[in-house]
């Protein structure tokens, strides 16, 4: 693949290679194109002993993929502590000995590009590159900063911003925008995860991903950009979905939403979103490309209030897990997926179990059972309505005794402390729901309830869905109940939010259920 195509290319998957040896580097960028990188990032200053004529030619000779070469010295981020000058005659021999490109600092790039232009080779081209740490600058003075790096004479041009707030993104798309030349930019780790992802919609030259077995925290793997994102099919139409959480590591949401989305030829992207004040967030991502969001811990009650409407059954749970952004107007309305996506995965667990038992059923299985539900937060709340729906006995507890009091009263239920939670006896037959992130990975090995009262349980449910079976199901099925996992009540909301997401009258269901079962 020549220099020439690559140019031409919309969007590239690069693989930042750091090994300490030119062996190992050779074997990484043969592992970088086997899992589907275009090109490679080669950090000389990362080598140990580096030889500079020696190490290049046999980086050089070996490249199965186009390579960027990059000397990063101490003062700008990098490892490299010796002679200035000696680190930019190592980046002129790079390009001497047919690099595809090399990447030079703005600081020097203005003096070191005037003296090579009349050496400088046509096939190599050069990134000049900026790392901004600190305050992400205003509109206005990266603005200035396109208009400074373009003028040092680059062919491409290339920022990286520390983001400290999700927000700061919009002015990392708005800098993408901007140029006449090709350019990169983008922030790293959970907050700045977003930059990478939707670099190519804004016209981003490439986007990053860490090669699998040697994650990058602050990069995707180049495997997901390839499967889970598909970053070659985003374009400038694709439409922007999300998941609104602090924090959003755990996220699954991505590997089910853009499959469908491709499946029925949707032009949609999710991308997990951290987010640390919804009232900013709101405000900064306000256009009709950011149609929709699926919400999650800590938000679901508190994004009620930022919504313009709110659909009754989440105005009466007081918690919503789904926005749409309505294309007529622009509003946002609150929606919550959750209730029934929760409360049909248990009654079914249930009519299955009695299926097999060859007994009759008729209505909801959970009417007049005592439905023990641990957590009143949003999924809680959900979980609630949905069993006092369908004419169950609902006991809460919640370390916040003022919140499960306040969401005993609204179903006309029962609340207990927190603190008798470990040594309450239900009765026989009751539904226990862990709606707490209790559990959770990777603090795998905690269960909200002790273990000798799982016995009286005929039903456990724990909407923690990482990992997919948890302690506590483990714990319960030994102690003979039935069990119903997250996964199965985040696969069913999902269907929901996909009928939302996308206008359409039904979610892709059987197609979805693959997804999971292979994904999960």
């Amino acid at each position: 693949m020549g220099t020439v195509e690559i140019m031409s290319k919309i969007t590239m998957i690069c693989a930042p290679l750091m090994a300490q040896s030119v062996e190992q580097m050779v074997g990484d960028m043969h592992q970088a194109k086997s899992q589907g990188a275009d090109l490679v990032e080669i950090r000389l200053d990362c080598i140990k002993n580096f030889q500079p004529h020696q190490d290049l030619e046999i980086i050089l000779k070996n490249k199965p993929l186009p390579v960027l070469i990059v000397y990063r010295p101490k003062w700008d981020g990098g490892l490299y502590e010796g002679d200035e000058q000696q680190r930019l005659e190592v980046l002129s021999l790079a390009e001497e000995l047919g690099a595809d490109y090399i990447d030079i600092e703005l600081k020097v790039a203005s003096d070191h590009l005037a003296k090579q232009k009349t050496n400088h080779r046509s096939g190599t081209k050069v990134v000049v590159s900026c790392y901004i740490n600190g305050v992400t600058p205003s509109i206005e003075d990266l603005s200035h900063l396109v208009a400074r790096m373009q003028d040092t004479g680059a062919d491409i041009i290339k920022a990286v911003v520390n983001v400290t707030d999700i927000t700061e993104i919009a002015r990392i798309f708005q800098f993408l925008s901007q140029c006449q030349i090709p350019v990169i930019a983008y922030s790293v780790g959970e907050r700045g995860f977003m930059s990478q992802i939707l670099s190519p919609k804004y016209g981003g030259f490439l986007v990053y991903g860490s090669i699998e077995g040697k994650p990058d925290p602050g990069l995707p793997t180049i495997d997901s950009l390839r499967q889970a994102y598909k970053v070659d099919h985003i374009n400038e139409d694709t439409i922007v979905f999300g998941l609104i959480s602090k924090p959003v590591s755990h996220s699954k949401g991505h590997l089910l939403h853009n499959p469908t989305f491709r499946h029925v030829n949707y032009n949609g992207i999710y991308v997990p979103m951290f987010v640390d004040n919804l009232k900013e967030f709101f405000s900064t991502y306000s256009s009709p490309d950011f149609a929709g969001y699926s919400v999650g811990f800590p938000y679901k009650e508190a994004v009620i209030e930022f919504c313009d409407e709110v659909h009754p059954l989440a105005q009466s749970i007081g918690a919503a897990n789904t926005i749409i952004r309505r294309p007529s107007d622009g509003k946002l309305i609150g929606y919550n997926t959750d209730c029934e996506g929760a409360i049909s995965a248990i009654e079914d667990a249930i009519k299955e179990k009695r299926c097999t038992n060859g007994k009759e059923f008729s209505g909801s299985p959970i009417t007049g059972k005592m439905f023990v539900l641990v957590g009143a937060g949003g999924a809680g709340r959900a979980l609630a309505f949905g069993a006092m729906s369908r004419g169950a006995r609902v006991v809460i507890f919640d370390i916040d005794f003022d919140r499960a009091k306040s969401l005993a009263s609204a179903v006309s239920g029962e609340a207990r402390p927190y603190k008798d939670l470990v040594n309450f006896q239900p009765e026989k037959g009751a539904i226990l729901a862990n709606a707490t992130p209790i559990g959770m990975h990777p603090n795998t090995d905690r269960v909200p309830v002790a273990e000798e009262t799982l016995r009286d349980y005929q039903v456990v449910f724990d909407a923690v869905y990482i990992p997919r079976k948890t302690t506590l199901l483990k714990d319960a099925e030994a102690a003979g109940a039935i069990t119903v996992s997250g996964v199965e009540m985040f696969l069913r909301q999902a269907f929901g939010q996909f009928t939302l997401f996308t206008g359409r009258k039904e979610a892709p269901v059987e197609f979805m259920r693959e997804i999971i079962l292979a994904k999960f």
